[in-house]
């Protein structure tokens, strides 16, 4: 047996109170602003990385990578080769279970086309202090245009679970000076 009648227990035959209306309106206005501003932030905000993808695949890529180091290797870090790449250059970064490969190292001011791609997984590029997020796929070139303006040690993360050793996936660019 019920309290009150089932005409009155249905929320939507029940009137709205100036309150709720308020907020509805508010919630509805917000959005609203929401909306247009990630069109406004998408047209003129500087975090939009423009960035080319190529079909390639992980031997070709991993060829590539290698004649980087072949190259361009200037000594060791902890076993991984560092290379210096001539301003301007195409510069090969790959991802694979635990590791970004080779480390670079870069000269402050000169522009890069950094180019990223995964043997194995899908892996996150996070470059930090600097805010790049790029999601790395087996089997895509993604080239992406880098102008480094600090110098400074920077920190390549992987931000997209990868497996096991996902929690030590970390890599290096250096940037210097000239």
């Amino acid at each position: 047996m019920a309290i009150t009648s089932p005409s009155t227990r249905l929320w939507w035959n029940e009137p709205a109170h100036r309150s709720e209306l308020i907020w509805i309106a508010l919630a509805f206005v917000w959005g609203l602003v929401m909306f247009f501003m990630m069109i406004y932030w998408h047209a003129t905000g500087a975090q939009n990385l423009a960035n080319e993808t190529y079909r390639t695949t992980p031997n070709a890529y991993y060829a590539k990578v290698e004649r980087n180091v072949a190259d361009w290797q200037v000594r060791e870090l902890n076993g991984l080769p560092v290379i210096k790449p001539p301003a301007g250059a195409d510069v090969y970064l790959l991802g694979r279970m635990w590791l970004w490969y080779p480390v670079l190292e870069l000269e402050r001011g000169q522009t890069y086309r950094l180019h990223l791609s995964s043997l194995d997984l899908q892996h996150g590029f996070s470059l930090q202090p600097i805010n790049i997020n790029v999601q790395v796929h087996p089997g895509y070139d993604h080239v992406l245009t880098v102008t480094p303006d600090r110098s400074g040690e920077y920190t390549i993360v992987c931000n997209e679970f990868c497996g096991l050793g996902h929690h030590t996936m970390l890599g290096k660019i250096f940037v210097v000076d000239r």
